[in-house]
């Protein structure tokens, strides 16, 4: 007897389609790019508004996609974790001195500042202070941060990156002025014995400034007191130093990450994108101060002229800063004390 035919139910062809749809799909996400951005806390709001227009800009010329994701924390944090095995395709850091500590583990090379532009720093920023409407404590140097009554919210300097550069910048306007080393640490002693909690990033002592209502000033990177102002409107005030510290923003490329996951081509198209008028912008936007000088010029209002001095100008650079000042036992564990 002829066994009847057996015709496929509507289940199994509406699997069978789902499944052909599925195919092309698949193969797309295979084919997708996937970088990860390691960056400093308060960095994280300008990558996410950089990654959308740089991946739109990369589908563009090349027809491939491309996803990054992104990593914020700490600086100093954030690239003990690369060290550590967290794989970054690229770092985006407050400091150089971060990414010297990858180069001395192998994973950048030893010239990674030569590798873009500007020392590899598409942007820069600089240490102001953030005070409460009508700046009661009357705060505007870095004199007055150290007076007695006076509670400053300052980032961890073993880190954080703004925390370092404030505590240099404080060290650095006594030596601007004619002043010995050991007035600049008896200064800057002054000042952290003000400090009532050392968070470890730069964004969790903002939370701590503006949504704890901890602390009369909080000192951090220009661009965000900018927008903290932006965010919170006239509850706060920003004021500018007569002088403080150059804080550039440098990036590079992890060699090990990317020639293991054969995106090399794309993590520095990505770091490439920071310098073009279209990434400029974006930096712009965010209150950071950036190489390009027409755009610049453009957001002229965003800058208030302010004396800068350098790391290399007065510690002969991070290497030896860092030695002097943040490493165990040195200036910074010395005048510290821990409440």
């Amino acid at each position: 007897m002829t066994k009847p035919t057996l015709l496929p139910t509507r289940r199994f062809i509406a699997a069978l389609l789902l499944g052909a749809l599925a195919l092309p799909l698949a193969t797309r996400a295979a084919d997708d790019v996937e970088l990860l951005n390691v960056s400093y806390d308060v960095a994280r709001e300008l990558y996410k508004d950089i990654n959308p227009v740089f991946a739109a800009d990369w589908k563009k010329k090349t027809g491939e996609t491309v996803i990054i994701k992104q990593s914020h924390g700490g600086s100093s944090k954030q690239a003990r974790s690369v060290a550590d095995g967290l794989e970054a395709s690229v770092v985006t850091m407050n400091q150089a001195n971060d990414i010297d500590m990858l180069a001395d583990r192998g994973l950048v090379t030893q010239d990674w500042a030569k590798k873009f532009p500007n020392n590899a720093a598409p942007y820069y920023s600089t240490m102001v202070f953030l005070v409460r409407k009508g700046n009661p404590k009357q705060i505007k140097n870095w004199d007055d941060l150290a007076k007695p009554g006076v509670k400053v919210v300052i980032p961890n300097p073993k880190t954080a990156g703004n925390g370092r550069y404030t505590y240099l910048a404080a060290w650095g306007s006594v030596l601007k002025k004619g002043g010995t080393e050991a007035q600049a640490r008896e200064l800057v002693t002054r000042i952290f014995k003000n400090v009532p909690v050392l968070d470890a990033g730069g964004r969790a002592a903002t939370t701590t400034f503006t949504q704890r209502e901890i602390g009369d000033a909080l000192v951090t990177f220009e661009n965000e007191v900018q927008m903290v102002r932006s965010e919170f409107g006239d509850n706060f005030e920003v004021v500018y130093p007569p002088n403080s510290i150059l804080a550039e923003s440098p990036v590079a490329v992890i060699d090990k990450v990317v020639d293991k996951r054969g995106v090399r081509k794309q993590a520095t198209a990505y770091l490439n994108f920071l310098y073009s008028e279209a990434g400029q912008e974006i930096g712009a936007k965010h209150f950071l101060r950036v190489r390009s000088p027409a755009v610049a010029k453009k957001f002229a209002a965003n800058y208030k002229p302010i004396a800068l001095f350098t790391v290399d100008e007065l510690f002969g650079g991070w290497k030896q800063a860092q030695k002097k000042h943040f490493d165990d036992g040195g200036e910074f564990d010395k005048i510290y004390q821990p409440k």
